[in-house]
């Protein structure tokens, strides 16, 4: 079982399957969504994600993508896309042990900033995994 919740306790989630599309995106949107260099993310079946405590603040950060976040502090905690409907990712560093579902590999990476060193020696894609694994940025 994942469990974890925004950072002031107000909205807790959980989910019995195992996670996939483990990734650290270096998207210009989910930077500034987060407001932080990166985010890690982890994907389950929509179905399987279930909201225990709270109800996030939901909002669309462009017209086929909803964002979830705490409305009482803001700690970004969910994304969905309308183009996968059956699925939804979850911010990694929400979980209580964020180690549980690391990432697996880099997405987006042709945004990554310069100063943001890529060498942990998981696969890099320049955008989506359909794009293809590149060398080291």
């Amino acid at each position: 079982m994942l469990r974890g919740g925004c950072a002031c306790g107000a909205v807790r989630y959980e989910t019995a399957v195992e996670p996939f599309h483990r990734t650290l995106c270096h998207c210009v949107d989910c930077r500034r969504a987060a407001g932080a260099p990166a985010v890690a993310w982890f994907s389950v079946p929509a179905a399987e994600l279930r909201f225990v405590k709270g109800t996030p603040a939901t909002h669309r950060s462009s017209p086929q993508v909803e964002r979830s976040v705490c409305g009482a502090c803001g700690t970004p905690l969910a994304y969905r896309n309308d183009a996968y409907p059956e699925e939804v990712d979850v911010t990694t560093c929400s979980l209580d042990d964020p180690a549980a579902a690391s990432p697996q590999d880099h997405t987006f990476a042709s945004q990554r900033l310069p100063w943001m060193r890529v060498d942990d020696g998981l696969p890099v894609y320049p955008r989506s995994r359909g794009d293809g694994v590149t060398p080291p940025y």
